[in-house]
């Protein structure tokens, strides 16, 4: 072929490996949490970033810049995404405890009621596969998916969650 482009050093890695089995089941793994989150999104009539942030919020009260951080949003966008929450009904805002400037935002009962139902049938199936390995079994699917997630993030780096808030940094 002449005039062809020599391939680069990324084509060459992608087109020499060959990905095991565990690797094509990882994939196939985040392309249905991917799905997951969506379908999810849509039956509750939430946008992605919406769920997304009462997936947060149950966890633990978060302020607006805090999730404008963890959904990569601006705070505008965030704020936004909050008033939409408290308009359904699914979240709250407080005054923060220890700084009356800042708020807090909290989920309500029905908004946790809302997102845990619709992932309930697949809690209830991971719950029983996890019961279904040893302690040994789970100390090495643990391993990999903690060694996958470290690969993640050598494209995207820290997960914001994990990330303090910048009062905190």
């Amino acid at each position: 072929m002449a005039g062809a482009e020599p391939a680069g050093p990324a084509t060459e890695f992608a087109d020499r490996w060959r990905q095991t089995g565990s690797l094509v089941a990882l994939r196939e793994a985040i392309e249905a949490g991917a799905r997951v989150r969506h379908v999810v999104a849509r039956r509750a009539g939430l946008s992605d970033s919406e769920l997304v942030a009462l997936q947060h919020l149950v966890r633990s009260p978060l302020g607006p810049a805090e999730l404008a951080r963890i959904l990569d949003v601006s705070t505008a966008a965030s704020t936004g995404i909050v008033d939409r929450l408290v308009d359904r009904g699914h979240a709250e805002r407080f005054p923060h405890a220890a700084d009356r400037r800042r708020t807090e935002v909290r989920v309500t009962a029905s908004g946790r009621e809302e997102v845990l139902a619709h992932l309930l049938p697949m809690f209830s199936a991971l719950d029983a596969w996890d019961r279904s390995f040893t302690d040994e079994e789970r100390a090495v699917v643990e391993r990999y998916l903690r060694g996958a997630q470290a690969a993640f993030e050598q494209v995207s780096g820290p997960s914001r969650a994990a990330q303090p808030p910048p009062s905190e940094a």
